[in-house]
C-alpha cells in the first residue's frame, strides 16, 4: 500500500478524473448536437418564433446575467434615463436571442442565403487591399452579428480568411465550430498562437485577412495599455495594432449594422495603411472610437453581457521615487 507522501508523488500532475471528464464532454456533445441540428434546419419564421420564446425564458423568467447587463448599461450610457436604459435592455435581450439562434443556423445555412442576409457594402475595398500584396488585420466588435462575417470568404480573390478565436473547452464542440467555419472557407487560429501563425504565414508568402475581436477586456495582469471606452478608463487589447506594426500589415475596422431582423450590412473602414507611421496605441484608439459611435447610435445591438468595465479604476498608478536634496 502506498503511503500518503508516495500517493501524492504518484498522482502529481496526473489528471485522475480526465477519462470521466472526457466522457461527460462526449455525452454533452451527443445530447446537444441533434437538438442544435434540428434548430438549424428550421425556416427563418419558425427560428424567430423560437427566439421569441427563448427571450421570454432568458429575460423574463431566468433573468440571465441581468445584473451585469444593467450595471454595464448604467456605466456606459449614463446620459439615458433609467426607463430608456430598460428599453435598451429589453431590445438587447431580444437581439441576443436572435443572434444565438442565427449562430446555430450557421450549421446548415446555404452560402446563397447567408449572402442574401449579410451584405458587404464596399467589398471592392478588400479587393484593393489584396492588390497591395500585404495581409489585412480586420478589427471587429461584439456588435450586431460577428458570426456571419465569415461569408466574406465568398467575395475575396487572393486573401485567405482567418479568424482569431478563444478555444472552446469541449473538444468536440470546438471541432464542430472549426468545421462550420471550414465549410465557409474560414480558418480559425487560437489567440495565443496568433503571433506565431501570422509570422509563419508571412514568411511563406500567404496573404490573408485576419479577424480580431478587440473590444473584450484583457486579463488585468496582461494589460499593457489603458484607454477611455464609453467614458471609462479600461485595459485594452492591443494585439491587432501591434501585429499590424510588427509585420507591416494593413489594418481596418469592420462596421456591422443590423438593418432588420435577420439582415445585416458590413462596411470596411480603413484605420491605417502604413501602421508604423502611427504612435503606439493611436490606431487602437481610432478603433475604439468607431465602436463607441455604433454603440451610441443603437446600443441595443452591443453585447452587454460581457463584463467589459470590470477593471475600471484598477489601473496601477506609477510609483513616485523620492529624491534627496
Amino acid at each position: 500500500m502506498l503511503s500518503t507522501s508516495e500517493f501524492k508523488k504518484f498522482t502529481r500532475n496526473r489528471p485522475i478524473f480526465a477519462p470521466n471528464y472526457d466522457c461527460m464532454q462526449l455525452l454533452a456533445f451527443w445530447l446537444l448536437y441533434p437538438l442544435l441540428w434540428c434548430i438549424s434546419v428550421l425556416p427563418f419564421p419558425l427560428l424567430y418564433a423560437l427566439s421569441d420564446l427563448t427571450y421570454f425564458f432568458v429575460y423574463r423568467v431566468f433573468g440571465y446575467r441581468k445584473k451585469a447587463v444593467r450595471k454595464n448599461l448604467d456605466i456606459a450610457l449614463p446620459h439615458l434615463s433609467v426607463a430608456e436604459r430598460r428599453v435598451v435592455e429589453r431590445k438587447f435581450y431580444a437581439h441576443m436571442c436572435d443572434m444565438f439562434l442565427e449562430m446555430i443556423k450557421t450549421l446548415t445555412i446555404s452560402t446563397k442565403e447567408m449572402n442574401r442576409r449579410f451584405r458587404y457594402t464596399n467589398i471592392e475595398l478588400l479587393h484593393e487591399y489584396e492588390k497591395t500584396g500585404r495581409s489585412l488585420i480586420l478589427m471587429c466588435a461584439h456588435y450586431a452579428s460577428w458570426e456571419w462575417l465569415i461569408v466574406m470568404a465568398e467575395h475575396i480573390h487572393v486573401y485567405r480568411t482567418v479568424a482569431v478565436y478563444k478555444r472552446i473547452a469541449n473538444q468536440r464542440f470546438d471541432k464542430l465550430v472549426r468545421d462550420i467555419r471550414a465549410r465557409l472557407n474560414t480558418e480559425l487560429i487560437e489567440a495565443q498562437k496568433a503571433i506565431e501563425v501570422l509570422h509563419q504565414q508571412k514568411e511563406e508568402g500567404i496573404l490573408a485577412v485576419y479577424g480580431f475581436l478587440g473590444d473584450q477586456s484583457p486579463q488585468l495582469t496582461k494589460a499593457r495599455h489603458w484607454d477611455t471606452f464609453m467614458g471609462q478608463e479600461v485595459p485594452i487589447h492591443t494585439g491587432g495594432e501591434m501585429l499590424a506594426k510588427k509585420l507591416n500589415l494593413n489594418i481596418a475596422y469592420c462596421r456591422v449594422t443590423k438593418k432588420k431582423r435577420g439582415y445585416y450590412e458590413a462596411t470596411i473602414i480603413p484605420l491605417a495603411e502604413n501602421p508604423r507611421e502611427y504612435r503606439d496605441y493611436e490606431i487602437t484608439t481610432k478603433y475604439l472610437k468607431e465602436v463607441e459611435k455604433q454603440i451610441l447610435e443603437a446600443p441595443e445591438f452591443y453585447f452587454w453581457t460581457h463584463k467589459r468595465w470590470k477593471h475600471t479604476g484598477k489601473k496601477k498608478k506609477p510609483v513616485m521615487q523620492e529624491t534627496t536634496a
